[in-house]
Protein backbone atom coordinates (compact mmCIF):
# COMPACT_ATOMS: atom_id res chain seq x y z
CA UNK A 1 0.00 0.00 0.00
CA UNK A 2 1.07 3.62 -0.96
CA UNK A 3 0.65 6.48 1.14
CA UNK A 4 -3.03 7.80 0.28
CA UNK A 5 -3.76 4.15 0.46
CA UNK A 6 -3.10 4.07 4.16
CA UNK A 7 -4.40 7.58 4.58
CA UNK A 8 -7.86 6.44 2.94
CA UNK A 9 -7.19 2.97 5.28
CA UNK A 10 -6.76 4.53 8.63
CA UNK A 11 -7.48 8.21 9.21
CA UNK A 12 -11.16 10.43 8.90
CA UNK A 13 -10.62 13.75 7.96
CA UNK A 14 -12.02 16.96 9.44
CA UNK A 15 -14.77 18.66 7.90
CA UNK A 16 -14.80 16.32 4.88
CA UNK A 17 -17.23 14.22 3.12
CA UNK A 18 -15.20 11.05 2.92
CA UNK A 19 -16.46 9.93 -0.60
CA UNK A 20 -15.06 13.18 -2.10
CA UNK A 21 -11.58 11.21 -1.47
CA UNK A 22 -12.29 8.69 -4.18
CA UNK A 23 -12.01 11.66 -6.83
CA UNK A 24 -9.95 13.57 -5.37
CA UNK A 25 -7.84 11.52 -2.89
CA UNK A 26 -5.42 13.14 0.04
CA UNK A 27 -2.17 15.37 -1.01
CA UNK A 28 0.58 14.04 1.15
CA UNK A 29 2.45 16.96 2.00
CA UNK A 30 6.26 15.97 2.50
CA UNK A 31 7.79 19.41 3.32
CA UNK A 32 7.07 23.36 3.01
CA UNK A 33 8.90 26.61 3.62
CA UNK A 34 7.27 30.43 3.14
CA UNK A 35 4.14 30.93 1.62
CA UNK A 36 5.01 26.75 -0.31
CA UNK A 37 4.17 23.03 0.70
CA UNK A 38 5.46 20.73 -1.34
CA UNK A 39 4.15 17.22 -1.90
CA UNK A 40 5.84 13.56 -1.70
CA UNK A 41 6.39 14.17 -5.53
CA UNK A 42 8.15 17.40 -5.57
CA UNK A 43 4.90 19.72 -6.57
CA UNK A 44 4.76 22.59 -4.85
CA UNK A 45 1.55 24.67 -3.90
CA UNK A 46 0.93 28.48 -2.86
CA UNK A 47 -0.51 27.63 0.64
CA UNK A 48 -2.65 31.01 0.26
CA UNK A 49 -5.04 30.25 3.16
CA UNK A 50 -2.37 29.53 5.60
CA UNK A 51 -3.39 26.10 6.45
CA UNK A 52 -6.71 26.90 8.07
CA UNK A 53 -5.65 30.27 8.76
CA UNK A 54 -2.73 29.77 11.29
CA UNK A 55 0.38 29.68 9.88
CA UNK A 56 1.35 33.54 10.13
CA UNK A 57 4.99 33.82 9.19
CA UNK A 58 5.75 31.22 6.65
CA UNK A 59 6.12 27.35 6.85
CA UNK A 60 9.52 26.36 9.03
CA UNK A 61 10.06 30.19 9.79
CA UNK A 62 13.79 29.49 10.88
CA UNK A 63 13.23 31.67 14.07
CA UNK A 64 10.88 29.88 15.53
CA UNK A 65 11.79 26.54 14.58
CA UNK A 66 14.57 27.75 16.80
CA UNK A 67 13.20 28.68 19.52
CA UNK A 68 10.95 25.58 19.76
CA UNK A 69 14.28 23.32 19.28
CA UNK A 70 16.05 25.48 22.39
CA UNK A 71 12.79 24.91 24.63
CA UNK A 72 12.69 20.99 23.63
CA UNK A 73 16.02 20.79 25.43
CA UNK A 74 15.00 22.43 28.70
CA UNK A 75 11.58 21.70 29.53
CA UNK A 76 8.22 19.99 27.11
CA UNK A 77 5.52 19.65 29.41
CA UNK A 78 4.26 20.28 32.78
CA UNK A 79 0.96 20.20 34.70
CA UNK A 80 -0.14 23.99 34.98
CA UNK A 81 -1.68 23.31 38.24
CA UNK A 82 0.43 24.78 40.99
CA UNK A 83 3.01 24.44 38.21
CA UNK A 84 4.36 27.42 36.12
CA UNK A 85 7.68 28.15 33.83
CA UNK A 86 9.37 30.90 32.54
CA UNK A 87 8.23 30.99 28.60
CA UNK A 88 4.45 31.15 30.00
CA UNK A 89 4.97 34.03 32.06
CA UNK A 90 7.29 36.06 29.86
CA UNK A 91 4.53 35.38 27.04
CA UNK A 92 2.01 36.66 29.21
CA UNK A 93 4.04 39.37 29.71
CA UNK A 94 4.76 40.76 26.45
CA UNK A 95 1.11 40.21 25.35
CA UNK A 96 -0.28 42.56 27.77
CA UNK A 97 2.12 45.25 26.06
CA UNK A 98 0.10 44.87 22.76
CA UNK A 99 -3.66 43.90 23.92
CA UNK A 100 -6.32 45.98 23.77
CA UNK A 101 -6.24 48.20 27.07
CA UNK A 102 -8.04 46.09 30.49
CA UNK A 103 -7.32 42.72 29.43
CA UNK A 104 -4.79 41.54 31.95
CA UNK A 105 -5.17 37.60 33.32
CA UNK A 106 -4.61 35.08 31.45
CA UNK A 107 -6.22 31.45 31.06
CA UNK A 108 -4.26 28.71 28.48
CA UNK A 109 -6.24 26.17 26.31
CA UNK A 110 -4.80 24.11 23.40
CA UNK A 111 -7.55 24.95 20.90
CA UNK A 112 -10.02 27.29 19.50
CA UNK A 113 -13.32 25.78 20.70
CA UNK A 114 -11.94 25.15 23.88
CA UNK A 115 -10.92 28.61 24.19
CA UNK A 116 -14.74 29.88 23.42
CA UNK A 117 -16.00 27.28 26.29
CA UNK A 118 -14.07 28.85 28.77
CA UNK A 119 -15.34 31.96 28.31
CA UNK A 120 -18.37 31.05 28.28
CA UNK A 121 -18.32 29.32 31.73
CA UNK A 122 -16.05 32.14 33.02
CA UNK A 123 -18.88 34.63 31.83
CA UNK A 124 -22.08 32.74 33.09
CA UNK A 125 -19.82 31.95 36.87
CA UNK A 126 -19.01 35.75 36.73
CA UNK A 127 -22.39 36.83 36.46
CA UNK A 128 -24.07 34.19 38.82
CA UNK A 129 -20.77 35.57 41.52
CA UNK A 130 -21.70 38.60 41.52
CA UNK A 131 -25.41 38.46 42.23
CA UNK A 132 -26.84 38.13 38.53
CA UNK A 133 -28.46 34.93 38.74
CA UNK A 134 -30.84 35.89 36.19
CA UNK A 135 -28.44 36.00 33.37
CA UNK A 136 -28.03 32.51 31.82
CA UNK A 137 -27.97 32.70 28.68
CA UNK A 138 -25.61 33.96 25.26
CA UNK A 139 -26.32 35.99 22.52
CA UNK A 140 -24.75 35.70 19.18
CA UNK A 141 -24.46 36.66 15.67
CA UNK A 142 -26.65 34.84 12.64
CA UNK A 143 -23.79 33.29 10.71
CA UNK A 144 -21.47 32.86 13.22
CA UNK A 145 -18.91 30.25 14.16
CA UNK A 146 -17.24 29.85 17.28
CA UNK A 147 -15.68 26.16 16.63
CA UNK A 148 -17.11 22.27 17.29
CA UNK A 149 -18.00 21.41 20.58
CA UNK A 150 -20.99 21.78 22.19
CA UNK A 151 -20.96 25.46 23.69
CA UNK A 152 -19.24 26.87 20.79
CA UNK A 153 -21.66 25.10 18.36
CA UNK A 154 -24.62 26.56 20.35
CA UNK A 155 -23.26 30.20 20.40
CA UNK A 156 -22.63 29.50 15.91
CA UNK A 157 -25.59 29.95 14.02
CA UNK A 158 -24.35 28.07 11.01
CA UNK A 159 -26.56 25.19 10.00
CA UNK A 160 -23.72 23.20 8.28
CA UNK A 161 -21.79 22.73 10.76
CA UNK A 162 -25.09 22.71 13.99
CA UNK A 163 -28.15 22.28 12.58
CA UNK A 164 -27.93 18.34 13.23
CA UNK A 165 -26.95 18.68 16.74
CA UNK A 166 -29.50 21.06 17.43
CA UNK A 167 -31.57 18.67 20.24
CA UNK A 168 -27.62 19.38 22.09
CA UNK A 169 -27.40 22.59 22.16
CA UNK A 170 -27.97 25.65 24.40
CA UNK A 171 -31.06 27.64 23.48
CA UNK A 172 -29.02 30.91 22.42
CA UNK A 173 -30.23 34.32 21.11
CA UNK A 174 -29.26 35.22 17.81
CA UNK A 175 -29.11 39.10 16.66
CA UNK A 176 -28.87 39.32 12.78
CA UNK A 177 -25.68 39.93 11.96
CA UNK A 178 -24.25 42.89 9.48
CA UNK A 179 -24.19 41.34 5.80
CA UNK A 180 -22.41 44.27 4.08
CA UNK A 181 -22.61 42.94 0.47
CA UNK A 182 -26.75 42.86 0.94
CA UNK A 183 -27.12 45.10 2.62
CA UNK A 184 -31.46 45.65 3.22
CA UNK A 185 -31.13 49.60 4.27
CA UNK A 186 -29.34 50.12 0.94
CA UNK A 187 -25.71 51.46 2.33
CA UNK A 188 -22.32 50.70 1.96
CA UNK A 189 -19.59 49.57 4.50
CA UNK A 190 -17.34 52.15 3.64
CA UNK A 191 -19.63 55.02 4.74
CA UNK A 192 -22.72 53.91 6.85
CA UNK A 193 -24.10 54.51 9.91
CA UNK A 194 -24.47 51.11 10.75
CA UNK A 195 -28.04 51.12 10.58
CA UNK A 196 -28.24 47.68 11.46
CA UNK A 197 -27.37 48.08 14.63
CA UNK A 198 -31.19 48.68 15.81
CA UNK A 199 -30.97 44.55 15.50
CA UNK A 200 -28.66 44.37 18.15
CA UNK A 201 -30.49 46.97 19.76
CA UNK A 202 -33.84 45.10 20.14
CA UNK A 203 -32.59 42.21 20.90
CA UNK A 204 -31.03 43.40 24.01
CA UNK A 205 -33.82 45.49 25.01
CA UNK A 206 -36.03 41.83 25.04
CA UNK A 207 -33.47 39.92 26.30
CA UNK A 208 -30.23 41.43 28.02
CA UNK A 209 -32.19 40.86 31.63
CA UNK A 210 -31.50 37.50 31.26
CA UNK A 211 -27.92 37.14 29.07
CA UNK A 212 -24.85 36.75 30.74
CA UNK A 213 -22.76 37.76 27.56
CA UNK A 214 -22.39 37.89 23.63
CA UNK A 215 -19.69 36.58 21.47
CA UNK A 216 -18.86 38.16 17.92
CA UNK A 217 -16.67 37.55 15.36
CA UNK A 218 -15.02 41.11 15.09
CA UNK A 219 -15.46 43.28 11.91
CA UNK A 220 -14.47 39.45 10.27
CA UNK A 221 -17.24 36.51 10.27
CA UNK A 222 -14.97 33.94 8.69
CA UNK A 223 -16.87 30.59 8.45
CA UNK A 224 -19.59 32.86 6.86
CA UNK A 225 -17.46 33.57 3.78
CA UNK A 226 -14.75 36.53 4.77
CA UNK A 227 -18.11 38.81 5.86
CA UNK A 228 -16.86 42.04 6.78
CA UNK A 229 -18.61 45.01 8.60
CA UNK A 230 -17.57 48.36 9.94
CA UNK A 231 -15.53 48.96 13.63
CA UNK A 232 -18.23 51.31 14.21
CA UNK A 233 -20.30 48.41 15.19
CA UNK A 234 -18.28 47.27 17.79
CA UNK A 235 -17.71 50.59 19.53
CA UNK A 236 -22.07 50.95 19.44
CA UNK A 237 -21.77 46.87 20.86
CA UNK A 238 -19.35 47.76 23.90
CA UNK A 239 -22.11 50.81 24.48
CA UNK A 240 -25.09 48.64 24.90
CA UNK A 241 -23.27 45.71 26.89
CA UNK A 242 -22.04 48.33 29.51
CA UNK A 243 -25.96 49.71 29.28
CA UNK A 244 -27.39 46.15 29.96
CA UNK A 245 -24.21 45.04 32.14
CA UNK A 246 -23.65 42.36 29.40
CA UNK A 247 -19.86 41.05 29.11
CA UNK A 248 -18.54 41.22 26.19
CA UNK A 249 -16.53 38.07 24.34
CA UNK A 250 -14.19 38.97 21.36
CA UNK A 251 -13.40 35.47 18.95
CA UNK A 252 -10.26 36.82 17.74
CA UNK A 253 -9.04 33.08 17.08
CA UNK A 254 -9.30 34.41 13.07
CA UNK A 255 -8.62 37.78 13.55
CA UNK A 256 -5.70 38.36 16.24
CA UNK A 257 -2.05 38.93 15.03
CA UNK A 258 -2.49 41.34 12.30
CA UNK A 259 -4.53 39.50 10.05
CA UNK A 260 -6.96 42.77 9.92
CA UNK A 261 -4.45 45.17 9.49
CA UNK A 262 -3.82 45.71 13.29
CA UNK A 263 -2.55 43.54 15.87
CA UNK A 264 -6.33 42.70 16.79
CA UNK A 265 -9.66 43.41 15.34
CA UNK A 266 -10.40 45.17 18.48
CA UNK A 267 -7.40 47.71 17.86
CA UNK A 268 -9.68 48.98 15.12
CA UNK A 269 -11.48 51.00 17.88
CA UNK A 270 -11.06 53.06 20.88
CA UNK A 271 -12.77 49.88 23.27
CA UNK A 272 -11.93 46.41 24.69
CA UNK A 273 -13.76 43.20 24.98
CA UNK A 274 -14.72 41.61 28.76
CA UNK A 275 -12.65 38.78 27.07
CA UNK A 276 -11.31 37.36 24.37
CA UNK A 277 -10.44 34.56 23.06
CA UNK A 278 -6.96 33.86 20.64
CA UNK A 279 -5.34 30.98 19.06
CA UNK A 280 -4.45 30.54 15.10
CA UNK A 281 -1.45 33.81 14.86
CA UNK A 282 -0.55 32.80 18.36
CA UNK A 283 2.23 30.12 17.86
CA UNK A 284 2.31 30.79 14.24
CA UNK A 285 0.61 27.92 13.18
CA UNK A 286 3.10 25.50 15.04
CA UNK A 287 1.53 24.67 18.24
CA UNK A 288 -2.10 23.90 19.43
CA UNK A 289 -2.20 26.60 21.75
CA UNK A 290 -5.09 28.78 22.83
CA UNK A 291 -5.72 32.15 25.13
CA UNK A 292 -8.74 32.97 26.96
CA UNK A 293 -7.91 36.60 28.19
CA UNK A 294 -9.87 38.86 30.66
CA UNK A 295 -10.35 40.89 33.28
CA UNK A 296 -8.82 41.99 36.68
CA UNK A 297 -12.67 42.55 37.31
CA UNK A 298 -13.90 39.21 36.10
CA UNK A 299 -11.11 37.61 37.66
CA UNK A 300 -11.79 39.17 41.42
CA UNK A 301 -15.04 38.06 41.12
CA UNK A 302 -13.21 34.13 41.07
CA UNK A 303 -10.87 34.74 44.16
CA UNK A 304 -11.90 33.84 47.35
CA UNK A 305 -11.06 31.02 49.88
CA UNK A 306 -11.12 27.95 48.55
CA UNK A 307 -14.13 26.71 50.45
CA UNK A 308 -16.25 29.47 49.39
CA UNK A 309 -16.28 27.65 45.96
CA UNK A 310 -15.48 31.02 43.57
CA UNK A 311 -12.60 28.99 41.80
CA UNK A 312 -12.80 28.25 37.95
CA UNK A 313 -12.65 24.77 38.22
CA UNK A 314 -11.95 24.30 34.24
CA UNK A 315 -8.65 22.90 33.20
CA UNK A 316 -6.61 20.89 29.87
CA UNK A 317 -4.21 18.91 30.00
CA UNK A 318 -1.73 20.89 27.92
CA UNK A 319 -2.60 24.37 29.67
CA UNK A 320 0.55 26.94 28.92
CA UNK A 321 2.27 24.60 27.02
CA UNK A 322 6.38 25.48 27.00
CA UNK A 323 6.70 24.11 23.03
CA UNK A 324 3.90 26.41 22.78
CA UNK A 325 4.64 29.46 24.66
CA UNK A 326 8.05 29.38 23.43
CA UNK A 327 6.98 29.74 19.67
CA UNK A 328 4.41 32.01 20.77
CA UNK A 329 7.01 34.06 21.95
CA UNK A 330 9.14 33.83 19.03
CA UNK A 331 6.37 35.31 17.11
CA UNK A 332 5.56 38.37 19.08
CA UNK A 333 9.65 38.74 18.67
CA UNK A 334 9.28 38.71 14.67
CA UNK A 335 6.74 41.44 15.04
CA UNK A 336 8.94 43.71 16.85
CA UNK A 337 11.88 42.94 15.18
CA UNK A 338 10.79 42.88 11.34
CA UNK A 339 8.16 45.49 11.43
CA UNK A 340 5.72 42.28 10.13
CA UNK A 341 2.76 44.73 9.66
CA UNK A 342 4.03 47.55 8.58
CA UNK A 343 5.54 45.23 5.51
CA UNK A 344 2.46 43.55 5.71
CA UNK A 345 0.60 46.70 3.86
CA UNK A 346 2.05 46.92 0.47
CA UNK A 347 1.74 43.47 -0.56
CA UNK A 348 -1.96 43.67 1.25
CA UNK A 349 -2.72 46.56 -1.19
CA UNK A 350 -0.96 45.08 -4.38
CA UNK A 351 -2.92 42.07 -3.47
CA UNK A 352 -6.33 43.70 -3.66
CA UNK A 353 -5.24 45.66 -6.64
CA UNK A 354 -4.76 42.86 -8.88
CA UNK A 355 -7.76 40.91 -7.77
CA UNK A 356 -10.06 43.57 -8.72
CA UNK A 357 -8.07 44.31 -12.01
CA UNK A 358 -8.02 40.29 -13.11
CA UNK A 359 -11.66 39.56 -11.76
CA UNK A 360 -14.10 42.67 -10.52
CA UNK A 361 -15.55 42.73 -13.92
CA UNK A 362 -16.40 39.18 -14.13
CA UNK A 363 -20.12 38.49 -14.52
CA UNK A 364 -20.13 35.70 -11.85
CA UNK A 365 -18.29 37.95 -9.44
CA UNK A 366 -20.64 40.20 -6.89
CA UNK A 367 -17.79 41.04 -4.64
CA UNK A 368 -14.32 41.10 -3.70
CA UNK A 369 -14.02 42.52 -0.27
CA UNK A 370 -10.63 42.75 2.08
CA UNK A 371 -9.76 43.34 5.36
CA UNK A 372 -5.80 43.23 5.76
CA UNK A 373 -4.46 40.72 3.78
CA UNK A 374 -7.44 39.11 3.53
CA UNK A 375 -9.44 38.81 0.78
CA UNK A 376 -12.57 37.22 -0.61
CA UNK A 377 -14.03 36.74 -3.99
CA UNK A 378 -18.29 35.86 -3.86
CA UNK A 379 -19.27 34.19 -7.12
CA UNK A 380 -22.92 34.90 -7.74
CA UNK A 381 -24.88 33.47 -10.52
CA UNK A 382 -27.11 37.02 -10.70
CA UNK A 383 -24.67 39.96 -10.14
CA UNK A 384 -27.49 42.50 -10.10
CA UNK A 385 -29.72 40.34 -7.70
CA UNK A 386 -26.94 39.36 -5.76
CA UNK A 387 -28.35 35.53 -6.17
CA UNK A 388 -25.91 32.31 -5.64
CA UNK A 389 -25.10 29.54 -7.62
CA UNK A 390 -27.00 26.50 -6.85
CA UNK A 391 -25.27 24.83 -3.62
CA UNK A 392 -25.36 21.27 -5.03
CA UNK A 393 -23.40 22.89 -8.22
CA UNK A 394 -20.68 23.13 -5.74
CA UNK A 395 -18.76 25.88 -7.55
CA UNK A 396 -16.28 26.70 -5.46
CA UNK A 397 -15.21 23.14 -4.44
CA UNK A 398 -14.99 22.83 -8.50
CA UNK A 399 -12.27 25.61 -8.47
CA UNK A 400 -10.65 24.18 -5.75
CA UNK A 401 -9.75 21.04 -7.34
CA UNK A 402 -8.80 23.19 -10.64
CA UNK A 403 -6.55 25.42 -8.40
CA UNK A 404 -5.15 22.45 -6.82
CA UNK A 405 -4.23 20.91 -10.52
CA UNK A 406 -2.16 24.70 -10.92
CA UNK A 407 -0.92 24.73 -7.43
CA UNK A 408 -2.92 26.88 -5.77
CA UNK A 409 -4.72 25.54 -2.41
CA UNK A 410 -8.27 27.68 -2.04
CA UNK A 411 -10.17 25.99 -0.19
CA UNK A 412 -13.37 27.78 -0.31
CA UNK A 413 -16.24 28.42 1.60
CA UNK A 414 -19.05 27.59 -0.04
CA UNK A 415 -18.96 29.73 -3.06
CA UNK A 416 -17.11 32.41 -1.60
CA UNK A 417 -12.65 32.43 -2.61
CA UNK A 418 -10.43 33.95 -0.10
CA UNK A 419 -6.80 34.71 0.15
CA UNK A 420 -5.90 34.52 3.68
CA UNK A 421 -1.93 34.12 3.21
CA UNK A 422 1.06 34.24 5.70
CA UNK A 423 1.61 37.76 6.32
CA UNK A 424 5.35 37.58 4.99
CA UNK A 425 4.20 36.62 1.31
CA UNK A 426 5.53 38.56 -1.31
CA UNK A 427 4.22 40.40 -4.77
CA UNK A 428 5.48 37.96 -6.87
CA UNK A 429 4.25 35.07 -4.86
CA UNK A 430 0.52 36.92 -4.93
CA UNK A 431 0.85 37.63 -8.85
CA UNK A 432 1.14 33.66 -9.00
CA UNK A 433 -1.59 33.22 -6.52
CA UNK A 434 -4.35 35.55 -8.33
CA UNK A 435 -3.25 34.42 -12.02
CA UNK A 436 -3.84 30.54 -10.75
CA UNK A 437 -7.23 31.57 -9.18
CA UNK A 438 -8.31 33.81 -12.18
CA UNK A 439 -7.56 30.49 -14.92
CA UNK A 440 -9.16 27.94 -12.19
CA UNK A 441 -12.53 30.43 -12.40
CA UNK A 442 -12.25 31.01 -16.03
CA UNK A 443 -11.93 27.23 -16.50
CA UNK A 444 -15.02 26.37 -13.74
CA UNK A 445 -17.83 29.24 -15.51
CA UNK A 446 -16.16 30.73 -18.07
CA UNK A 447 -14.23 33.73 -18.81
CA UNK A 448 -17.15 36.03 -18.83
CA UNK A 449 -16.83 39.72 -18.68
CA UNK A 450 -19.14 42.29 -18.66
CA UNK A 451 -19.01 44.96 -21.17
CA UNK A 452 -19.00 48.42 -19.73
Amino acid sequence: MNLVEKDLKYIWHPCSQMKDYEELPPIIIDHAKGVYLYDKNGKEYIDIVSSWWCNLLGHCNPKINEAIKVQLDKLEHVIFANFSHEPAITLCEELSKILPQGLTKFNFSDNGSASVECALKMSFQYQYQVGNTKKTRFMCFTEGYHGETIGALSVGSMDLYGKLYKPMLMDTIHIEAPDCYRCSYGKNRDCCNVECFEHAEKTFEKHADETCAIIVEPLLQGSAGMRIYPAMYLKKLRDLCDKYNVLLIADEIATGFGRTGKMFAFDHVDVSPDIMCVLKGLTGGYMPMAITITTDEIYNAFYDDYNEGKAFMHSHTYSGNPLGCSAALAVLNIFREDAVLDKAEKPAQYLTKKLNEELIDHKNVGEIRNIGLINAIELVRNKKEKLGFDSKLRIGYQIYKKALEKGLVLRPLGDVLYFNPPLIINEAEIHKAVEICTQAIYSVIGQRILKH
